[in-house]
């Protein structure tokens, strides 16, 4: 018999971040005001980058991007799991859950990649500024925001497509918040090699490599920084790339998770990490590249303004 055929499960479970009832009214306030300040946020990025000419440059191209990117990884898992927590209803069917994994993945990666094209973009703008308009041209930008597209959309189809030939008999609770690789190849009945190698094959070309161009960017850059000849100088340039260096370090940071003590429940450590990457990171990443910025301040005022002036 075919395994599609075998599949019994027609639904999952999701037993969401906490069991505690007790718990559901407070998690349900917080995800919220992270939602709400995670798509406020990221779409005034957006809104303020294309209204001001000023930022029509390559580096706030990708932030742009990187702000859709974080908005819709967000309104992947975080809708679903409020609408849980406020109806009580737990299930998700089988062609849901394989939706939203393919989104969950499909973002993830996308945000990996642009880092990395990012970090590339101030490279070239610190270590050859006099030639930064002719190699960062309008094609480059946008085969390096474009491709990831493309890409992103193979990987996270090509582990649906895979995760559709597995058989689902047994338990169909999954102990986590959203529809996760992970969570769903433990619930399998059959041989999950082939799946668990594509994860493995993942990892090294969406997350070891972007890491890799970026960690060569930055050595560079760094070199180039210390050939400055003075401190100011150096600052300066420093700060160019400060706040692409937070994110940097958000991102890749959360894998530190997986460190803690092993008494720690996996389940545990994987909510705590997708927590991170799909509400914390998505939520911080506005302010990290605005506070400090003057320009984006500059646009964020005046896109307020003038909405301001309009409704008035």
């Amino acid at each position: 018999m075919e395994p599609r055929n075998q599949t019994s499960v027609s639904e999952f479970i999701l037993l969401g971040l906490s069991e505690k009832p007790d718990q559901e009214t407070f998690l349900f306030a917080l995800f919220l005001c992270m939602y709400v300040v995670t798509a406020v946020g990221n779409l005034l990025i957006i809104l303020a980058i294309s209204s001001d000419s000023h930022l029509h440059t390559p580096m706030y191209f990708f932030l742009a991007n990187l702000s859709l990117v974080d908005f819709f990884l967000a309104t992947s898992t975080v809708p679903k799991m409020l609408v849980v927590i406020q109806t009580r209803s737990k299930s998700i069917s089988y062609p849901c859950c394989l939706t939203q994994m393919y989104f969950f993945h499909f973002f993830g990666i996308m945000d990996s990649v642009l880092i990395a094209a990012m970090a590339y973009d101030r490279f070239v703008a610190i270590c050859h500024p006099l030639h930064y308009t002719t190699i960062m041209s309008q094609c480059l930008c946008c085969l390096l925001a474009g491709g990831p597209w493309m890409f992103s959309s193979f990987i996270s189809l090509t582990h649906t497509l895979l995760m559709t030939c597995l058989v689902f008999c047994g338990s169909n609770e999954i102990p986590h918040y959203f529809c996760d690789l992970t969570p769903l190849l433990r619930l399998s009945c059959t041989d999950t090699t082939v799946n668990k190698i594509f994860v493995l094959i993942r990892a090294g070309v969406v997350i070891a490599t972007p890491f890799i161009c970026i960690l060569a960017s930055y050595t560079r850059i760094i070199v180039a920084i210390m050939k400055v000849p003075s401190a100011n100088g150096r600052k300066k340039v420093f700060s160019t790339c400060s706040s692409h260096l937070s994110v940097v370090a958000l991102f890749y940071g959360t894998p530190l998770i997986y460190l803690c003590p092993s008494s720690v429940l996996t389940a545990e450590k994987e909510k705590a990490s997708a927590v991170m990457y799909t509400a914390v990171t998505p939520m911080l990443n506005p302010f990290i590249y605005s506070l400090r910025n003057r320009d984006m301040n500059r646009a964020l005022r005046k896109l307020v303004n003038r909405k301001i002036s309009s409704s008035s």
